[in-house]
């Protein structure tokens, strides 16, 4: 019962944090990155990295799920930051998006950064 009830959970969150996302790829990422490393690991990476509590506290929560266009979308509650990683000719690319420029979107990358 718990395991449905977290299912339903993460589906609501990315039905509300979907839009969000979509409003946000319209406009320039706030960062791109690239790694040599495969685009599973590095988003199961920034995954784990968001969900630090000694880090983000209770705003620890982070989601994985495939991505719009391929590869996998890491997000966080109502998708104040998110992360999309693809495969591309040159390896795995991120395009990291954050609803505000201030100190938690700038940790967040810094976290995001330990996985490349």
């Amino acid at each position: 019962m718990r395991i449905l009830m977290m299912a339903l959970a993460a589906t609501l969150l990315a039905g509300c944090a979907g839009s969000a996302m979509n409003d946000a790829r319209t406009k320039t990422p706030y960062k791109t990155l690239t790694s040599d490393k495969p685009e599973k690991v590095v988003a199961q990476c920034v995954q784990f990295a968001w969900q630090d509590e000694a880090v983000f506290g209770v705003d620890a929560g982070a989601y994985l799920q495939p991505g719009e266009k391929g590869g996998s979308t890491v997000y966080t509650r109502s998708a104040e930051s998110f992360v999309d990683v693809t495969t591309d000719a040159s390896g795995t690319a991120l395009s990291y998006y954050a609803q505000h420029d201030d100190f938690v979107a700038k940790r967040r990358l810094a976290a995001l950064a330990t996985c490349l």
